[in-house]
């Protein structure tokens, strides 16, 4: 038994990611890490990371984290607000002027919108947590979603963040300030304000004050020339076959930096690298003797903050993944369990959890002192149910 769980068990998880997904195809490789009272107590690879190259997934593989630079970016931003360089109710528009015009759609298409004045401003605590109006262009629901999508905004294609703002300024939000939840650009704004108010470039500010101080080495906006033989390539998701080569690690765009530092989904990461930005948020903000937040930062990080106090299912607009909202709330950067009876899935109340476009996923369980991260690449995420299904077999390995 490792830090109380069992090592049987761990070999369950193994096994059914290589008889369900590794070798049925439907994932190339994968891999697991589990951090369990002060141990890496699970560090797995099963399949290739590069099946054009038959080269295998490794520990130190290099993924596409996407939607898991979010956290990281909400972490930078909160420590300007340990600064006291912003506070959580500040209109955005005390930093981004161009947001003081920001109007609600209420019907029309993209040049002929109707419009109507927002029951009240943004706020940066509603960009932390997605309750901002803004949305994505792939997400196809709305008019909004489709001015965002026949703009480029928020896409790879985007010059820079600075162009993120100006194509912003120009739109109507999808709902009030607060209203509502819709995952968004929202925290590409974020990683626009770090950058307004730290006075440095967001990959700068990342290394300088997260990267460096937690060994996070292999962690940027794109993968050094050096470190390409070990950065896994990309699938798309195939219905009549085994998934097709989306992006190929020696031609791919994260192998120079790019001039739209994402702050949103742009960062490449490894497991490693991940848990150890995870345990810093299991440590109470510290890790190693370097502390990156306060305790109590990471405690108001991680409470529910969506108005009311509801859960998703109340509130959201659409889905992400296969999570269900129920007894999911939403924090400052993360996902929050509220309820884990309603969640269907093993857990604990105030478990933080977020996962990106590639099917990569983690969480992190205070109350049982323990971070998991999961790494695959294979666009779109929700294809599978592999999210729910590995925290039930991760939670059946506890004994202790």
């Amino acid at each position: 038994m490792k830090s109380g769980m069992s090592s049987r068990r761990l070999g369950l998880i193994d096994d059914h990611i290589e008889r369900n997904y590794i070798d049925t195809g439907k994932f190339t490789g994968s891999l697991v890490g589990i951090y369990r009272k002060g141990r890496l107590v699970h560090d797995s690879t099963m399949g290739l990371m590069d099946r054009e190259r038959k080269k295998p997934v490794e520990w130190d593989t290099v993924f596409r984290i996407f939607s898991m630079t979010k956290p990281v970016t909400s972490v930078a931003l909160m420590m300007l607000f340990e600064k006291g360089l912003i506070q959580l109710d500040d209109p955005v528009y005390r930093y981004i002027p161009s947001f003081r015009k920001l109007e609600v759609y209420v019907s029309g298409v993209d040049g002929s919108f109707e419009t109507r004045a927002p029951d009240r401003s943004l706020t940066i605590k509603d960009l932390l947590s997605h309750q901002s109006g803004f949305t994505y262009d792939f997400l196809k629901e709305n008019e909004i979603d489709a001015a965002y999508s026949s703009r480029g905004i928020g896409s790879a294609t985007q010059k820079d963040l600075a162009s993120l703002i100006d194509s912003l300024s120009d739109l109507p939000l999808l709902f009030s300030p607060g209203d509502r939840w819709n995952y968004s650009v929202s925290t590409d704004v974020c990683g626009h304000l770090v950058e307004l108010i730290s006075g440095q470039s967001l990959d700068t500010f990342f290394y300088e004050n997260i990267f460096e101080p937690l060994g996070m080495s292999d962690t940027g906006f794109y993968v050094p020339a050096v470190d390409i033989p070990r950065f896994s390539a990309n699938y798309l998701y195939n219905l009549n076959g085994l998934p097709k080569l989306l992006d190929d690690p020696l031609k791919s765009r994260f192998i120079k930096r790019p001039s739209f530092l994402s702050g949103g989904g742009g960062l490449v990461s490894t497991a490693e690298d991940y848990l150890s930005f995870c345990r810093m948020i299991l440590g109470g903000g510290q890790l190693n003797g370097n502390r990156i937040l306060s305790r109590k930062t990471i405690d108001l990080m991680s409470a529910n903050h969506l108005t009311g106090g509801v859960d998703l299912a109340e509130v959201a607009s659409g889905r992400w993944s296969e999570t269900s909202y129920q007894g999911m709330g939403f924090g400052l950067g993360f996902s929050v369990v509220k309820d884990p009876s309603m969640t269907l899935v093993p857990g604990s109340v105030g478990e933080l959890a977020w996962g990106g476009m590639a099917n990569t996923a983690f969480w992190i369980d205070p109350l049982e002192d323990m971070a998991v991260v999961f790494m695959t690449q294979l666009v779109p995420s929700g294809i599978y149910n592999i999210r729910r299904e590995l925290r039930t077999l991760v939670y059946s390995a506890i004994e202790d």
